[in-house]
């Protein structure tokens, strides 16, 4: 019973982050998940706050992962010489980041989500640390949208620059950087698949 609730309280305490976030800027879970885009231009005069990064990390700490490990982390890069270095390292994504002045850089720490006493528990390895980084992103970029912010993931960009510009340490995959900020104009929603294309009820 002990496993049991380990695993069932984190996961209602999560979801009552997620509903009481909705409420508080008047939509739902729903709204936020589609009305949530990939953004790529921003408006420069309108700025993201050090308190506000912080409760973001704060809900997206609350999202599930291997064993309650907690891989995840984030370098939030907000100074003007960092966002500056960061152009080069982004290439194609550079002009995404151009009038941002919160740049999230996304890791996770390898070996640990996904084994036990250092060996993998089954064939995806640090796949798991991947999948839980992911799980926490998704709700920060949620929560970001529930805030009035819009978000961009990039995947593509120089993870030896980024390690080096933020001092990550080598035993952190680095996965994802993250665009904060203001949108300047809502893309249209990109079509998704069939349901049945995607949903196999055996």
């Amino acid at each position: 019973m002990k496993k049991f609730e380990v695993f069932v309280w984190p996961l209602a305490l999560m979801m009552l982050v997620v509903v009481s976030g909705c409420g508080n800027s008047g939509s739902t879970f729903d709204q936020l998940v589609s009305e949530r885009r990939s953004v790529r231009s921003y408006d420069a005069t309108k700025k993201v706050t050090e308190d506000e990064v912080r409760t973001l990390i704060a809900t997206a700490q609350e999202a599930p992962s291997w064993a309650n490990v907690q891989g995840t982390s984030y370098y939030a890069v907000m100074s003007q010489d960092k966002l500056q270095a960061l152009q080069p390292i982004m290439g194609s994504n550079a002009k995404n980041i151009a009038d941002v002045n919160v740049v999230l850089v996304t890791t996770f720490k390898q070996g640990a989500s996904g084994f036990f006493d250092g060996q993998a528990s089954n064939e995806l390895g640090d796949g798991w640390g991947a999948f839980d980084n992911g799980l926490s992103n998704a709700f920060l970029i949620l929560k970001a949208k529930d805030m009035g912010f819009d978000t961009l993931i990039m995947g593509l960009r120089d993870a030896d620059g980024l390690r080096r510009l933020l001092d990550i340490p080598n035993d952190e995959v680095v996965t994802s950087v993250i665009a904060l900020g203001y949108g300047k104009a809502v893309p249209n929603r990109p079509m998704r698949k069939q349901l049945h294309e995607i949903l196999h009820i055996k």
